[in-house]
Parts: C-alpha cells; structure tokens; sequence
C-alpha cells in the first residue's frame, strides 16, 4: 500500500517527539507498527534532522548528559521510564553517565588535593627565600653603615 508523503512525514514527526509509543502512533494514522518503524529507520538513514533530544546518547555532549542527569535525578520510575522514551535514552546510559561523572569528580578531588599541596610548598619555599632575601639585604645595609663610619678596610 502506498501512503503519501505527508503523512508519512506526519507520522515520522510524531515518533521522533517521543509523546507517544509507536503503537500509538501506527493506530492514530492507521499504518502498521511495522511501517512506522521502517519509516523512521529511512528517516535516521537518510539524514533527517534530528535535534539533540533524538541523536544517539553515545554522541550526546557532556553538557547534554549533565542535563539530562538533572533532569532525571528525582523522577520517579515511571517518570524516568517516559522521559527515556522521548529522549530516545536507556536508563543504563543514565548509570554509565552518572559513574562517568562520579569517576571524573574523584579524579579532580585528588588533582585538586594534589595542587594544594603544591601551593603550600611554594608559598613554604617563597617565604624561606624572602627571609633570606631580607637578610642578605640588611647584611648589605650594615657593610655600607661600617664603611662609611670605618673606612674602607685597607687590603695589604
């Protein structure tokens, strides 16, 4: 059977929101399940335009996972499992994301720990040599003060 364009850009529209389930959208337009699937496997094939919401989770930015694990950080299960569905997400990238971001928080902890002890060295260091800047200064100060009361020392 040959349907229309239209309809069957209608149809590909409705399915790539994520409001409804395929089944759904195969009875509202009275298509086969199995044509609205085939038509959004030609539509992804073929380039559609797909937004960020419908792109594959592997590709989503860092900023796009941020925000879809804050998103989804206190829906209930039910909730979660709507959101995946319009999103085009599973829960378990949902997990792999959050470890990531765990594991890369951890990471900069101990970085972090480590750059402050660094700057305490330095500061350690810094202050040893200002001391002992301050020192040599008034050694020198004194040389000029016991010269200028004395003399020169005369070298035989």
């Amino acid at each position: 059977m040959n349907f229309s364009s239209s309809l069957r850009e209608r149809v590909v529209a409705e399915a790539l929101s994520g409001s409804q389930t395929q089944g759904e959208i195969a009875e509202q337009f009275g298509v086969g399940r199995s044509t609205v699937q085939n038509w959004l496997r030609q539509s992804r094939k073929n380039g559609s335009k797909m937004d960020s919401k419908t792109k594959k989770p592997q590709s989503w930015s860092r900023e796009q996972r941020l925000e879809a694990l804050l998103e989804t950080h206190q829906l209930s299960e039910e909730a979660l499992g709507k959101w995946c569905r319009e999103h085009g997400v599973h829960t378990h990238h949902l997990l792999q994301w959050r470890k990531e971001l765990t594991k890369a928080t951890s990471s900069m902890d101990h970085e972090t720990r480590s750059l402050r002890q660094e700057v305490r060295d330095l500061k350690k260091e810094l202050r040893r040599k200002e001391k002992a800047l301050a020192e040599t200064a008034a050694l020198l100060v004194l040389k000029k003060k016991a010269a200028s009361i004395w003399g020169e020392p005369e070298d035989d």
